[in-house]
């Protein structure tokens, strides 16, 4: 296990046994011991003293593992922090299906057998925000040559590794997009509270661009203290495809019954029915493996990344948005759309399909979710 996994169950282990989850201090510390890294490194690259980190933030953060993990006759250091912790994460693990407990900061970690770890985020007045741990790894990002219905920006196909983040188990909600817009400080732009076509709290907010989709991200962030945004669009197709290389994360064709789409038939498949108009989300049971609802069709869902008209050049290996560093061309050219919607084909609902509407365009089949990063997660 990597060390976002690890951190996921220690703070879960935190909240459960003293009531709390681990400072940012602590998270700081405990990354940096994982890491092998020294107290002075800690300390010269966050601004603390290497004094408080050693002798005050350390050892009480050994005490409280110590307590956390419960191992007997086991002396928590710094020096056995990883084997420690990864010898208590197997056997957690191993003896827990399904888990779920809150803590009075409201965030909630749950252990399913397919969809891993979530949390759950207040957003005040009754609405809350699902957010599923997609454990990263690598993959081969778009799709290939013999791949029907293809497009050629599509490709080259290219391998990418992804970091551990969490995802929203669903898309924005309107009830979840008008709490935050009605109740959260604005950061740069005033958001309308009722943009989308379609009414109705649990069906997905949608004729919401790329720039009100940031902005909604940073109300989050600021509120909660924990670092909301879209995804990038690596991170998206990693988590579409939840292990699978098949056109959709089901296989090779899909059905009405799986996804709300224009019905067309894909690859001798069978036709369906269009809807006409959005759905509830998760209302379709075509949650993939990682446990995520309609990453295909619905609504598309924005991305970070500029639009390049395919991955030839030097599309980012690790992850990251692939912007262009010249500032000028941020309003020139598109962002990242991915997933299809309710008013699009099969083909437009693959898991690499890409769209690139300028960052200032509104649809009524557009829309977005939301990632954080794990680490943030837990502060």
């Amino acid at each position: 296990m990597d060390f976002e996994e690890i951190a996921v169950l220690v703070n879960q282990a935190a909240i459960e046994k003293k009531g709390r989850p681990l400072k940012s201090v602590e998270h700081l510390v405990l990354k940096g011991a994982w890491e092998n890294k020294t107290y002075s490194d800690m300390a010269f690259r966050e601004g603390y003293t290497e004094a408080y980190l050693k002798g005050d933030v350390g050892p009480k953060l050994w005490q409280l593992l110590e307590e956390i993990v419960d191992v007997p006759q086991i002396h928590v250091t710094k020096r056995n922090i990883q084997s420690v912790l990864q010898s208590w994460a197997a056997g957690t693990l191993a003896a827990t299906d399904d888990l779920e407990e809150e803590s009075a900061l409201k965030l909630v970690i749950t252990r399913q057998r397919k969809s891993a770890q979530y949390f759950t985020e207040d957003l005040g007045n009754g609405i809350d925000l699902d957010m599923v741990l997609i454990t990263g790894g690598g993959f081969l990002m778009g799709s290939p040559d013999n791949e029907i219905d293809r497009w050629d920006d599509e490709g080259p196909q290219h391998e990418v590794t992804v970091p551990t983040c969490f995802m929203g188990k669903f898309p924005i909600t309107q009830a979840q997009w008008r709490v935050v817009v009605e109740t959260y400080p604005q950061v740069e732009q005033e958001l309308d509270p009722d943009p989308a076509n379609f009414k109705g709290d649990h069906r997905p907010v949608e004729q919401v661009s790329w720039l009100d989709a940031t902005e909604f991200c940073a109300r989050l962030s600021q509120k909660t203290g924990r670092e909301y945004r879209l995804p990038t669009e690596a991170e998206w197709e990693y988590a579409c495809r939840a292990g699978t290389t098949t056109p959709f994360a089901f296989g090779e064709t899909l059905t009405s019954d799986l996804v709300n789409y224009n019905g067309d038939s894909y690859n001798h498949g069978p036709q369906g029915e269009s809807r006409g108009e959005t759905t509830d989300v998760g209302s379709l049971p075509n949650a993939n493996q990682f446990g995520l609802y309609d990453m295909h069709g619905n609504v598309w869902e924005w991305c970070q990344d500029h639009w390049h008209d395919n991955y030839e050049g030097e599309p980012p290996a690790d992850g990251r948005a692939w912007l262009f560093s010249d500032e000028r061309k941020d309003g020139e050219t598109g962002r990242l759309l991915r997933g299809g919607s309710w008013d699009h084909s099969p083909r437009g609902c693959r898991s690499a399909c890409r769209n690139g509407p300028y960052p200032d365009a509104r649809d009524l089949s557009d829309g977005f979710r939301v990632v954080c990063s794990a680490a943030r997660a837990l502060q």
